[in-house]
């Protein structure tokens, strides 16, 4: 868990099978992001006062499954709750046991498209937004999967909350396809006043 004094939380998002190769809505580099994601905080874990993980954790999200999917608003069935692919992906816990260290896992999306993390909540009901605030956090690092998705949604609604945000892009993956997708989400994010930086920013 994060034992920094300070006021920052490291946020991961959505790092689980179903969006990493061979799941169901795969990311190329998934895998090997989750496995930077897990050195950094055995790394970094100091300079943190919390840790804290989404996970998209569907039960019934309606017409947020497609068939066929369009991939705009619809998608392949993915992170149904309780199943193996909306686990953390294992490469999460090849440096440090991610279980162990991450202070709360917010679960999103039981019955509705969900893709920022503040739209997620604890099993006891309490959202991101309002657990951070109760812990003092003012400053977010925010990684994951996928840039242009999840992680751009959970930034963006993170400033809406009143936090600084930074997203470490390099602990960061995103679908190749259409190829100015990143860039453009980079973009979006830096006008909201999002730093986009490099893990090695974090001192």
């Amino acid at each position: 868990m994060g034992q920094g004094t300070g006021h920052r939380a490291l946020v991961i998002v959505d790092v689980q099978n179903d969006f990493c190769e061979e799941g169901s809505l795969a990311v190329a580099g998934g895998a090997e992001v989750a496995g930077r994601v897990s050195k950094h905080v055995a790394a970094k874990a100091g300079r943190y006062a919390a840790i804290v993980a989404t996970k998209d954790w569907h039960i019934e999200p309606g017409d947020h499954f497609g068939d066929p999917p369009d991939f705009v608003d619809s998608w392949p069935a993915h992170c149904h709750a309780g199943s193996p692919g909306a686990e953390f992906h294992p490469h999460l816990s090849s440096a440090v046991a991610i279980t162990e260290v991450l202070d709360e896992v917010f679960k999103k999306g039981e019955y509705t498209a969900s893709y920022s993390g503040f739209e997620g909540a604890t099993e006891s009901g309490t959202s991101l937004a309002d657990w951070l605030r109760g812990r003092g956090i003012e400053e977010l690092d925010v990684v994951g999967i996928a840039t242009r998705g999840c992680v751009k949604a959970t930034a963006i609604s993170a400033v809406d909350e009143g936090f600084t945000v930074r997203v470490l892009q390099d602990l960061c993956a995103d679908p190749a396809e259409p190829p100015d997708g990143t860039a453009s989400a980079i973009a979006e994010m830096a006008g909201k006043g999002i730093q986009v930086v490099t893990a090695d920013a974090v001192d």
